[in-house]
């Protein structure tokens, strides 16, 4: 029998599948509504002046005026060069490493930080703990990013208490690109976000319960998943931490703002798996993101492309046509990387795609391995990615 196609937006292409996605009775998704809220209904000047009194509040009175986290992605480069540059801050750099960097990401980071001149702290977790993190999270949550997830947003917050810089500036709001929050609302990078949002419903304590301590030499414990644990809310509260968005002052626009780290910093933009080659400025930091995007497919039934195409017609710069023929391309496509996953995690193609099938959203259906289109070729840097040994694993045998 044939499956019927997945509900779309009638403006953009995402679909129902989406998560956090509300259609109304025109079929147009909350995003598009969101998006032209923040067009048309904001007046983004008075938003800056609140940024300015927010900057004035804070100018001088710590060893650092804020922090900014930092991956070396378009976004994180945008705001720091923004808050250096035009608006003559002293931020502290911090950057969580996930393990996964590409060489460009990092030539394009240094390249930064010399041309800025910024202090840096960088932290980098344990890789044994990291792939356990990431089977279980896998398995738990169809998610393998977890320990990406929570260690890019909970670990500044610690760097913030330890320095003693009670401000953190974070990229683009999550109303730009998904419904947990609206831009007529105030989003705070808080303990309520990480929760809802980020942490997949896991949170350290849970997870350190879950981790089977049995299938690899490394123990984990508590202390390992510190960076993973959000900071006590009436610590930050204590110390008056403010932890916002740039894109809630500013108005986002990825292609203006690639446009400048470009010309401004050289910043150099890069091939990901699954997404056509215009869109060279888009999650260019981890060399695992072609099979997160395809996880997204084989649980949503979209990927990165669609994503891509959505933002480029609320913008006015594509039409839903030209889009769809770029989803049908790119999405769904299985990448070179997933060889190197499986060998990080110690786990068959089958084994994964068993872990995959509890996850699918209805009225998806997964396909099968046989239906999925082959990449024609891995990225230029493929080779220079860092292995682990296949025959270690890192989680229990897949029934």
């Amino acid at each position: 029998m044939t499956e019927p196609p997945l509900r779309t937006c009638t403006r953009c292409v995402m679909p129902e599948t989406a998560e956090s996605l509300a259609f109304d009775d025109d079929g147009v998704c909350s995003v598009c509504h969101q998006i032209d809220h923040k067009q048309t209904a904001i007046d983004w000047a008075e938003r800056e002046r609140d940024m300015d009194a927010l900057l004035e509040e804070h100018r001088g009175r710590h060893d650092y005026d804020c922090i900014v986290p930092f991956s070396g992605g378009k976004d994180s480069t945008f705001t720091l060069w923004y808050l250096v540059r035009e608006k003559g801050l002293k931020p502290l750099v911090a950057r969580f490493d996930h393990g996964f960097f590409r060489p460009r990401v990092n030539e394009n980071a240094q390249r930064t930080f010399r041309k800025l001149g910024v202090d840096v702290h960088q932290f980098t977790p344990n890789k044994e703990v990291v792939r356990k993190l990431m089977f279980e999270s896998l398995r738990r949550r169809g998610d393998f990013c977890w320990h990406c997830h929570t260690g890019i947003f909970s670990y500044p917050m610690w760097v913030a208490l330890e320095k003693g810089v009670p401000l953190l500036f974070w990229g683009e709001p999550g109303a730009e690109y998904s419904s947990f929050y609206g831009y007529d609302e105030e989003e705070l990078a808080d303990e309520k976000r990480f929760n809802r949002k980020i942490n997949l419903g896991i949170n350290a304590e849970d997870m350190l319960g879950m981790l089977d301590n049995s299938v690899s030499d490394y123990r984990v414990t508590a202390r390992d998943l510190k960076p993973f644990t959000f900071p006590p809310t009436a610590e930050l509260r204590r110390r008056n931490v403010r932890s916002v968005f740039l894109g809630a002052y500013v108005p986002w626009d990825v292609k203006k703002q690639v446009e400048i780290i470009k010309r401004e910093l050289g910043w150099q933009g890069d091939e990901v798996e699954g997404v056509p080659p215009a869109y060279d400025y888009e999650k260019i930091e981890c060399f695992m993101q072609g099979v997160r995007d395809y996880i997204k497919f084989l649980k949503r039934g979209f990927g990165r492309t669609t994503h891509l195409c959505a933002i480029d017609i609320r913008n006015g710069r594509l039409t839903r046509d030209e889009a769809i023929r770029l989803v049908q391309t790119y999405d769904g496509r299985r990448p070179a990387a997933l060889d190197v996953f499986l060998g990080y995690l110690g786990i068959s193609e089958h084994e994964f795609m068993q872990l995959m099938a509890p996850h699918v959203v209805a009225p998806h259906r997964m396909p099968s391995v046989d239906e999925i289109p082959r990449v024609n070729a891995a990225p230029w840097d493929f080779d220079q990615w860092p292995r682990m040994d296949g025959n270690s694993r890192c989680g229990p045998k897949v029934r």
